[in-house]
């Protein structure tokens, strides 16, 4: 009977990934199909349309949340399994809010702070870096016409640098035409660099933490400062992002081993998460045309 019960629970806590899941197929495949053009509520076989967009966004969501869950497993820090959280599907939203895992045990070393904190946004970069380079491929320049309304990504150093290696510099008049599956991929770009924003318990605010303990908060506090300022001179979402993190929390627990420096790997690892996070920081992430 006890078996059974563990057995019973162990189901109920798969059932809720599960929907969710399922949830944010549909509305990242009806965003999608609204990118080709298609509209599901007018047409709903259309949505069809939409599977490359859903396929390459999940991808990459969902290896990003895999990273910190195995990371988190092999440093024997207890967490949920990933959880889906779908969204409008209407541009610019591209149909979810991104995928979570809930960490249910204390992270008592630097070292295990550093790995979940950067398995997940590196293996998520890996994977929005290939499906950026297909969405090129299948993208090109057209002519910005007057009455051409579109969503244009905004250009980091990576994206700006992929973009004139595949598809050269943009002609005098004419703009990106983006493939879904481009959308994706540079969605999965930003995702990265908002995850390794260096402030409280977001991926970047662990790595910070085991870097340099001492100053997190401090520089917590200038990063939240510095986006309320981006947002008002490049995108006003910035200023969304500072008051979300800040109602998250700035200040971090703390490790057993506060006095303990990194090793090599462990800095390496640091070091290519702050490489990742310059690259993929996007000043002005989309605007409209």
């Amino acid at each position: 009977m006890y078996e059974e019960d563990i057995i019973n629970e162990q189901k109920t806590k798969m059932l809720l990934p599960l929907v969710l899941f399922i949830l944010t197929i549909g509305t990242t495949m009806a965003s999608g199909a609204l990118f080709e053009g298609v509209n599901p509520l007018k047409n709903p076989y259309g949505i069809v349309k939409g599977i490359p967009f859903s396929v390459a966004l999940l991808l990459i969501l969902g290896l990003h949340e895999l990273g910190h869950y195995f990371a988190s497993r092999i440093n024997g820090v207890a967490t949920t399994l990933p959880n889906f959280i779908p969204g409008p599907p209407l541009p610019p939203m591209v149909g979810t809010f991104g995928a979570i895992i809930k960490i249910k045990s204390p992270i008592t070393t630097k070292k295990a702070l550093v790995q979940i904190g950067a398995s997940g946004p590196l293996a998520g970069f890996i994977v929005a870096l290939a499906v950026t380079i297909i969405g090129l491929r299948l993208s090109w320049y057209i002519p910005n016409f007057p009455t051409y309304t579109t969503l244009v990504p905004g250009d980091s150093i990576l994206f700006k640098v992929l973009r004139e290696l595949f598809l050269g510099p943009r002609p005098a008049g004419h703009i990106l035409f983006v493939h879904p599956v481009l959308y994706a991929g540079w969605f999965g770009l930003l995702l990265t660099c908002l995850n390794l924003l260096p402030v409280g318990q977001l991926d970047g605010g662990h790595i910070l933490y085991a870097l340099n303990s001492r100053n997190h908060h401090i520089v917590s506090i200038c990063c939240v400062l510095f986006l309320f300022v981006m947002g008002f001179f490049t995108w006003y979402g910035w200023i969304f992002w500072a008051v979300l993190v800040s109602i998250i929390g700035l200040r971090h627990p703390p490790t057993m081993d506060a006095h303990i420096p990194l090793d090599r790997s462990a800095s390496l690892t640091a070091l290519a998460s702050l490489v990742v996070f310059i690259l993929t920081f996007t000043p002005t992430p989309f605007y409209i045309n």
